[in-house]
């Protein structure tokens, strides 16, 4: 979990590659209205997303018995219960990324990514950081990507059963 440029899908595939287990793209799931506003530079609601996140859940509970990574932003404590009702002891990674290196990291994906850069400010105006919540490791995204591949799969290691 994270925002826009925090690594997630890099992270997840990797992760899910390493772990043997199924990957799955979030975005993927995204309607085509919601593609279509993020283009646009319009934030997401949470009307918006409400039917998105219960694909994704659904996903999840399909794949949950073998292994799965899913690369979502899931920003509210809400989207993380909605996701958590389909995998009651899903775990997130959260990928914590400044809001200048998401700006500088968006910007460069160019113009043909549905997610423009200019869209940086509505996801940390959502954010609600999880510091309190458990089944969650907290990973600075900044740091190289060996390094937090290997924090993550130590810590799924040390919790048998649970999914990030």
């Amino acid at each position: 979990m994270g925002v826009s440029g925090s690594g997630k899908s890099t992270v997840g595939s990797m992760l899910a590659q390493r772990q043997g287990w199924v990957f799955i793209e979030g975005d993927a799931f995204h309607s085509e209205q919601n593609h279509a506003k993020m283009r646009a530079g319009i934030p997401l609601t949470d009307e918006d997303r409400r039917s998105w996140l219960e694909a994704l859940g659904l996903e999840l509970n399909r794949h949950a018995a073998q292994g799965v990574v899913l690369s979502c932003s899931a920003l509210k404590r809400a989207y993380r219960r909605q996701l958590r009702a389909h995998v009651p002891d899903l775990a997130f990674i959260w990928l914590d990324l400044g809001r200048e290196a998401a700006a500088r990291r968006v910007a460069g994906r160019g113009a043909s990514h549905f997610f423009p850069a200019t869209l940086i400010d509505s996801q940390f105006a959502a954010l609600e950081p999880p510091h309190d919540e458990t089944g969650l490791l907290h990973l600075d995204s900044e740091h190289p990507l060996d390094d937090i591949l290997q924090h993550a799969a130590d810590w799924l290691q040390r919790r048998p059963h649970a999914q990030p």
